[in-house]
This record gives structure tokens, sequence and C-alpha cells, in this order.
């Protein structure tokens, strides 16, 4: 039974999460495995952000259980620097703090919780830096120099600045040409590989389902309605799941290598 606990990184069960009269997540399961891309889509409002940021402890909700690297996690009110080090996030459009320079916003986590000499700071935003294929003079920019690619990765860098076990990622392709996605694709495939890496990614982007993710799960209705690799979702009788990936840009789902 240990052995059977230890292999997942996030587990979900029973989840309810609504606002006012509104159901959003109605006993909602998911089990996420460690070092595994997960992928998960959904209806536009469909509360997939909202599972995310319910589980990470932004949203409260009003039943069911969160644990993630074995560890229960409590209502939201009470998620502060307890989750510390177990997951770092990139928010959708990278949500950079305006007036602190690039190596400012990935230092920010060391800030709030480590004691770090300034310059062990620097040479760790340098190193993150580097990690997403930035150079340290990049460093020095403020987020209105940055282009959307290199928003995505300093919001990279800043997430992976305490060296979590977790990555969740928020429509981390969302806003960015084609070429720059696929880089970005690339990019979130090597560094799991290199770091070991859980990745929970929430995304519409059917190449970057394709390309980088393990398993995929389907939220419809306020459930998981289907879970597993692409193969088995093109599989999958669900009238939503078979509408999403036999729709008119299903083309976009012939096999691809990073």
């Amino acid at each position: 039974m240990a052995e059977e606990v230890d292999q997942f990184a996030i587990r979900v069960s029973e989840l309810v999460v609504g606002f006012g009269r509104q159901t959003v997540l109605d006993h909602l399961t998911l089990d996420v495995r460690k070092g595994e891309i997960l992928g998960l889509v959904g209806a536009s409002g469909g509360g997939k952000s909202v599972l995310m940021r319910t589980i990470i402890g932004l949203i409260p909700r009003r039943s069911g259980r969160i644990e993630v690297m074995g560890a229960e996690i409590s209502e939201a009110r009470h998620v502060t620097h307890t989750a510390a080090g177990k997951w770092g996030i990139l928010f959708q459009q990278g949500a950079l703090f305006s007036s602190l320079t690039v190596r400012q916003n990935v230092q920010f986590p060391l800030r709030e919780e480590l004691d770090l000499s300034q310059a062990l700071m620097d040479e760790v935003a340098t190193a993150k830096l580097e990690m997403v294929g930035l150079a340290p003079e990049d460093g020095d920019k403020f987020p209105s120099q940055l282009s959307g690619g290199m928003t995505k990765r300093v919001a990279l860098a800043r997430a992976l600045a305490l060296d979590p076990p977790i990555v969740f990622l928020d429509e981390p392709t969302s806003g960015l040409d084609p070429i720059a996605a696929g880089d970005f694709d690339v990019l979130i495939k090597t560094l799991q590989k290199t770091l070991g890496l859980t990745v929970f990614m929430v995304t519409h982007d059917l190449a970057s389902l394709n390309t980088v993710c393990d398993r995929v799960a389907a939220l419809a209705e306020g459930k998981i309605v289907a879970i597993g690799s692409m193969s088995e979702l093109l599989r999958s009788e669900h009238p939503w799941v078979k509408a999403y990936f036999h729709g008119k840009r299903s083309q976009m789902l012939q096999p691809r290598k990073i």
C-alpha cells in the first residue's frame, strides 16, 4: 500500500468547489503520478484553472481531500509558507512584477522563503535563467522589455527558483506563435527529464498535449471524464472528449517527436 501511495505526486479525492449557487467541480477525483507530465483539458470556463488553483490553495473547497507529495493540503486560508518548495507555478500571463527586473522577479521566492546573501541569490537567478534558455544580461531587463516567449521563460525560471518537485503550468503556450510555442514545449520536456519534475499542465493546445504529455485528463461536467495516454483519449466514447479530439483541428494530433 505504501508503494502505491509513493507513486503519486498529487491525489485529489471527491473535490467539490463552487461559487455561490454554482458548482464548478463536482466530487472530482484525480491522481497525478510522480515524474509525469499530465495535461488537463476542458471547455473554456469549465474549471481547469479552478482545479489547479484549488490544489495550490488559492481557492477554498467545499469538501474533498487534496494530498501533495504525501501530505494533506489544508484549506486555502491556511496554505502559506507550509507549501514552500513543494511546487512552482507559472500563471497564464506570466504574472511578473512589472516594477522588478527579471533577476529580481526570479529572486522573489528566494527572498520570501530563504535567508540568502545577495551574491548567492544573484548566482541562483543567473543559473535559473540559463536553465530556461535566457542569457545572464537578460536579468537586467524589465518585464515591459520582454517578448511573450521571454516572459514565459522568466516566469518558468521563477517557478523553478526553489527547486520544487512539482510545477504547475497554466496555459503555458497561450499567446505564443507556433514557433515559440514549439520551443517552449521542448523546454518543458527537457526540464522534466533533466530535473525529474512532475508537471501539471492546464492547456487547450492540442500540439502541446500530443508532444509533451505522458497522460491527458479531460474535465467535463465538473468531473474527470477520461484520463490516459493520447491514444486512449482518442478512443474515448464520452461526447465532449470525442468532440474535442475529433473536431476540425484534430489533424494537429499527428505524432511528433522532440
